[in-house]
């Protein structure tokens, strides 16, 4: 009787995990499978993936450095 119980509580719980798995998959956003590799012939693709990483990285170090020099100046 026992033996009968767990296999069908262990039955029941992969039947739920399945069900649970499927439903956690969006169907809006891209997934691993569907998507394709960043094409660097595109203008907009450079610009969003190259050119403004750059900029947010040089604007950091002026940055940095700006505050470095004022925090000389105040002492």
């Amino acid at each position: 009787m026992f033996k009968k119980v767990k296999f069908l509580h262990i039955l029941v719980l992969n039947f739920l995990f399945i069900l649970k798995g499927t439903a956690q998959i969006p169907k809006e956003v891209p997934h691993p499978n569907n998507n394709s590799p960043v094409d660097f012939s595109k203008t907009e693709d450079i610009i969003i993936y190259i050119v403004l990483p750059v900029i947010f990285i040089v604007l950091y170090f002026i940055s940095r450095k700006y505050r470095h020099k004022k925090k000389e100046n105040s002492n």
